[in-house]
């Protein structure tokens, strides 16, 4: 007998739709705002969930309580050897209720996109988001301690010809790091036909090095880019991006304001781990073991048991910037973006 789906419901009353799938920490970057330079740990390759096991866990989400959206992250999930196969096992996912396939989608540092593209898109993946930084090959070795912005944009126009879209830009933007880039960045995606989006500095590099006036707040990037590109706000539903359209309709771009303006209030997702340990909060401070119920042949049913339990400690949000805020033990790498 197949279950009737039904909403995931946490105790604030928010639906959970949306879930974040880190598949390795592994990075062949080593941004300065997600990991240190030297000393990282890896997952040994036995701790890492199986693509069964995520395909196990994902369907409970669809096929039970309706999600509709699934993202890979990482770490940088290119690195995931065979990552094609898992998108095509993901790809075949759909809500009972509309026979639709999950919205599957990719967050990439783009390095190896050239080489992965049209692999991804053939496999099922409906959309990517590159994170990108800067254009200033001096300030991009700065902060990824790599010299590979060439392949970057290379993965760019990759994914473009690949025939992904939309395809979206995440730039995380840093007072004294980017903040002159903002509009090159506007210009960029209104000439690409991809859409950039600003997102704050937040605290979760693993050198504890973050501070507020770092920070470059959300309004002061759309004040920027609204002198040089007028523009419109959209009302925004339960996505993370506060969407802005130019006047001109030449695309839009969107801020995420996790720090100034956080959007708790309208949270739809949780987060597994490439350990398998679901998190219902980017700085939650409770992990939730799955690993072991799928390694051990759990049932559907009690997967579904430990995603309401989970789900069912999920808090009002975050408190960045007060006094008795913790940071998650864990660095941006080895959560998920």
């Amino acid at each position: 007998m197949i279950e009737p789906v039904r909403p995931l419901i946490d105790p604030y009353q928010r639906v959970v739709r949306d879930l974040r799938i880190s598949i390795t920490d592994r990075c062949n970057f080593r941004c300065t705002y997600c990991m240190p330079t030297e000393g990282m740990t890896w997952l040994e390759r036995p701790e890492l969930l199986t693509f069964e096991e995520i395909t196990a866990i994902a369907r409970v989400g669809v096929e039970r309580f309706g999600f509709d959206g699934i993202r890979l992250t990482g770490g940088e999930p290119t690195m995931r050897a065979q990552l094609p196969v898992l998108i095509s096992m993901l790809s075949e996912l759909r809500d009972p209720r509309t026979d639709r396939p999950v919205d599957l989608a990719l967050t990439t540092n783009g390095a190896t996109l050239g080489l992965h593209a049209r692999a991804l898109r053939t496999a099922g993946l409906r959309r990517i988001n590159i994170s990108l930084d800067t254009f200033s090959p001096t300030r991009f070795f700065e902060m990824t301690r790599r010299n590979q912005l060439d392949k970057v944009l290379n993965g760019i126009d990759a994914a473009i010809d690949a025939g992904f879209d939309p395809i979206k830009l995440n730039i995380v933007a840093m007072r004294g790091i980017n903040e002159d880039e903002i509009i090159d960045f506007a210009t960029f995606g209104r000439e690409r036909g991809i859409t950039p989006r600003f997102i704050e500095y937040m605290p979760l590099d693993a050198d504890n090095s973050w501070s507020m006036d770092q920070v470059l707040p959300a309004e002061e990037i759309v004040e920027t880019i609204s002198t040089r590109y007028p523009c419109t706000a959209v009302q925004r539903g339960s996505e993370p991006a506060s969407r802005y359209l130019y006047d001109d309709g030449k695309g839009e771009f969107g801020v995420i304001a996790s720090v100034t303006k956080p959007f708790c209030e309208s949270c739809d997702r949780i987060r597994l781990t490439a350990d398998g340990k679901i998190r219902t909060c980017l700085f939650s401070l409770e992990e939730h073991d799955l690993k072991s119920i799928v390694r051990r042949g759990g049932s559907p049913d009690e997967i579904a048991a430990a995603l309401e339990a989970a789900v069912g400690t999920k808090w009002a949000g975050h408190a960045i910037g007060n006094v008795n805020f913790l940071r998650p033990k864990r660095s941006m790498s080895q959560i998920g973006g």
